[in-house]
């Protein structure tokens, strides 16, 4: 078959304008960033720009009651299940113009491609975003693809609080995103979402593209150990109910647990932590701290997750102070289909573009899709060592490009011309 090739200037200049929403010079870095958490009024903005480009593509635009976007271009047999991309247009809160972004802004310019050139398929493509990938704001991540695959309910969703004690459903309502489609959609036939990598194996491999086998377990949990606040200079060491103490012992132990091997290819990062009453003369009586686990293995991960459970059981007899664990987020190690796969790399092959197979290390809304049809993903390589959360995220003109034409062809492929 004849391949198709995506308007390359078209979607950079897209990806130039989207980052502007909720765009900020970062002091850390010198370079601009983006900051567009979930649900925000930035969000919104970009929400709007978005599926006003969904709409000049002839899409048929539908929101359901997490917020997820979708725009449908119709099948020539319309009964058919559709081929469905997506991502994500939130971001961190020191994010970059790509993660999530490239795979929406990309989608979008697929339609376009097919549009221009007069191409009809038998099954109707959708191109969705979907509510929250990040879990910065609300404390899951992939809420609004979890909601969508039925892992998460609707309620549970809404329910969920940010740090100032808005509600999910306060936050759809307020911006105007509480949509009245059905959160629970139709069986796609596939999905493909591409991503930056968002880490070195492609720059490293001298590739553009890689085809991800699958998604490592990930587990977020958040510990909070209680001790006594006291006077910094009159308390004896001895005498001490330390939970900042506590929490550093937890943050080494982390780290040493991953040099060790023990749990085979384990990464672990405590992300945020707050002491309390955060005075330089108090001693902490409260530290909460987040607890980030990855693992390509889900037995070393359960084992990882009893040691450190254990080992924070015993420092908390040891500093005197009590430890409760919440948990945020838990998924299993998610393999993706081998038959979407396969296209993805047949598609690559005919567009002479060389590949390496990957297991991704970040969690993305397609692990959550895989739970009810055949998905896969497309990596796109990042500069800078592959680094993703923070500005000096960047993936080329060339590198984007190239993503999006392996994800247009297989788009075309998996949806077969009319």
């Amino acid at each position: 078959m004849t391949e198709i090739r995506i308007n390359r200037e078209r979607l950079w200049r897209d990806l130039m304008e989207l980052k502007e929403i909720g765009g900020y010079d970062d002091e850390a870095t010198g370079l601009r960033g983006v900051r567009r958490l979930a649900l925000t009024d930035e969000d919104a903005e970009a929400r709007r720009l978005v599926m006003s480009w969904m709409r000049q593509a002839g899409l048929r635009v539908r929101v359901d009651r997490i917020g997820n976007v979708y725009g449908e271009r119709a099948g020539e047999e319309p009964g058919l299940p559709c081929v469905l991309m997506g991502s994500h247009i939130d971001t961190v809160a020191t994010g970059g113009a790509f993660d999530g972004t490239l795979g929406v802004l990309g989608g979008i310019e697929v339609m376009r491609t097919l549009n221009e050139a007069g191409i009809r398929t038998r099954r109707p493509i959708e191109i969705g975003f979907f509510t929250e990938e990040e879990g910065v704001r609300f404390g899951t991540d992939m809420l609004g693809s979890a909601v969508t695959a039925g892992r998460l309910t609707l309620e549970y969703a809404h329910h969920l609080t940010d740090a100032g004690g808005a509600t999910v459903k306060e936050e759809l309502v307020r911006i105007g995103f509480d949509g009245d489609a059905p959160e629970i959609r139709p069986v796609p036939h596939a999905y493909i979402e591409c991503h930056i990598e968002q880490g070195p194996i492609l720059a490293t491999a001298g590739v553009d593209i890689g085809i991800v086998t699958g998604v490592q377990s990930i587990s977020w949990q958040r510990l909070t150990l209680r001790g006594e606040a006291a006077h910094a200079g009159t308390t004896p060491i001895g005498s001490r109910a330390d939970a900042g103490l506590a929490a550093a012992e937890v943050i080494v132990e982390i780290r040493r647990m991953c040099d060790s091997g023990e749990y085979g290819q384990l990464r672990g990062t405590v992300g945020d932590l707050r002491l309390m009453p955060g005075q330089t003369n108090v001693i902490p009586s409260d530290a909460t701290l987040t607890v980030d686990l990855r693992n390509p293995d889900d037995t070393r991960m359960t084992a990882a997750e009893r040691h450190l459970a254990q080992h924070v059981e015993a420092l908390a007899a040891r500093h005197r102070v009590t430890a409760t664990w919440e948990r945020m987020a838990k998924t299993a190690v998610i393999p993706f289909d081998r038959g979407v796969q396969d296209v993805i790399a047949e598609t690559a092959d005919a567009l002479g573009l060389p590949y390496v197979r990957a297991m991704s290390g970040a969690g993305h809304d397609a692990q959550e899709i895989a739970a009810i049809c055949p998905a896969a993903m497309v990596f796109v390589a990042g500069e800078n060592g592959g680094v993703s959360h923070t500005p000096r995220e960047y993936s080329s003109p060339s590198a984007c490009g190239n993503g999006i034409d392996v994800l247009a062809n297989a788009i075309l492929r998996l949806a077969g011309k009319a």
